[in-house]
């Protein structure tokens, strides 16, 4: 099989990848084993520059409009609306089928099969692969783009992890690193009381609440326990109050831990992108997002011929989404500046709209 990029990974960033480089006149194949519709514990909520994203590599994924963010705690509450246009809620698999349905449509292969070893030489990239019957064909082509999550196993493969210790990971908290944080998510069959995200805060986590269709709800929380989510619930009692009766369309989905760093994002002629190439945290719901700027950012520096420019072009992207986040999980580790932080962005209106907006607006 001839290709000019193989995609290991076939979620939104895999194939959002993909559709890129079709648009770039190269010849891209994915690799993605698992069948069907693919689902994953996510916020579900798409930033005004992640719906700008999608609708110009012609996916429209319908869902529920966005106008902007709210946080509540301790019966206050700051909104800010976005000014970039709207954002959009859209269920995960709304998303993926959207974007599988674009990638046929281009006419790119998707291969059931996963990435089993990753080889290179100065000129070509082989990727030996497998899937459920046993091995599969080995593909070569010039580059790859690895967009297979969270854990990547080609991230680990070519030692690309900053600091991964194995084990339960107490060794970071330990030494002063910051703790490690896991999401879970479900859906509440609700008809939506606003047309904002909602950021429920509490002492040791925050859940986010996503309208995705006129009777719809998705509802998410992170935190440092892991603990079920109807225990984690018990600590929103003003959200609990509003799902009170409501009926569960989904089971309970997880992802973490969270925080993932890496060393580099390209490695010869491999280049990582969405959340294999390093996550900070969900907490501002950038992911996928962000996710399409690597992918946009990756596709162009192949076309140049220069995999270290995505590097520059990774930092750009990833700045202001890194040190707003990291500042902000950071701030809100003590107990006594969680408690402060609702009521200072209620005080200070223009900076908590500012900040939201300097997340939600288009990449560059």
């Amino acid at each position: 099989m001839s290709a000019d990029i193989i995609v290991i990974g076939g979620g939104p960033v895999g194939l959002a990848t993909a559709l890129y480089a079709a648009r770039s006149g190269l010849s891209p194949v994915v690799l993605e084993p698992r069948a069907g519709t693919i689902d994953k514990a996510c916020g579900e909520g798409l930033m005004p520059g992640g719906l700008q994203a999608l609708t110009g590599l012609g996916v429209d994924p319908p869902g529920h409009d966005l106008r902007g963010i709210r946080y509540l705690a301790r019966g206050r509450h700051a909104e800010a609306d976005f000014t970039a246009g709207p954002g959009r809620g859209v269920r995960r698999t709304t998303l993926h089928d959207a974007l599988t349905a674009a990638v046929a449509d281009a006419g790119i292969e998707v291969l059931p099969f996963g990435a089993a070893e990753v080889t290179q030489d100065d000129d070509r990239v082989t990727v030996r692969t497998d899937g459920p019957g046993g091995s599969g064909p080995a593909l070569t082509a010039p580059w790859v783009v690895a967009a297979d999550g969270l854990h990547s196993p080609t991230r680990r493969a070519l030692g690309l992890d900053r600091d991964h210790r194995g084990g339960n990971g107490d060794a970071r908290s330990a030494q002063g690193r910051p703790p490690r944080r896991f999401g879970l998510r479900q859906h509440y069959g609700i008809r939506p009381w606003g047309d904002h995200v909602e950021v429920h805060w509490a002492a040791h986590g925050e859940a986010y609440v996503t309208p995705v269709a006129d009777d719809l709800v998705g509802v998410a929380v992170l935190s440092r326990r892991r603990i079920p989510l109807s225990e984690s619930l018990a600590e929103f009692p003003q959200l609990r109050e509003r799902l009170d009766g409501a009926p569960v369309v989904t089971s309970v989905r997880g992802a973490g831990p969270l925080r993932q760093r890496t060393t580099h994002r390209v490695a010869g002629r491999v280049l990582l992108a969405g959340d294999a190439s390093g996550y900070v945290d969900a907490l501002t719901g950038e992911g996928i997002s962000l996710g399409l700027a690597h992918a946009r950012a990756a596709v162009t520096a192949i076309g140049q011929g220069d995999p270290q420019s995505y590097e520059r072009s990774w930092r750009a992207a990833t700045r202001r989404y890194s040190l707003l986040t990291h500042a902000l999980v950071q701030v809100s580790r003590p107990a006594w500046t969680r408690r402060l932080l609702v009521p200072a962005a209620a005080t200070l209106p223009p900076v908590f709209r500012g900040a939201v907006n300097e997340l939600a607006r288009p990449g560059r």
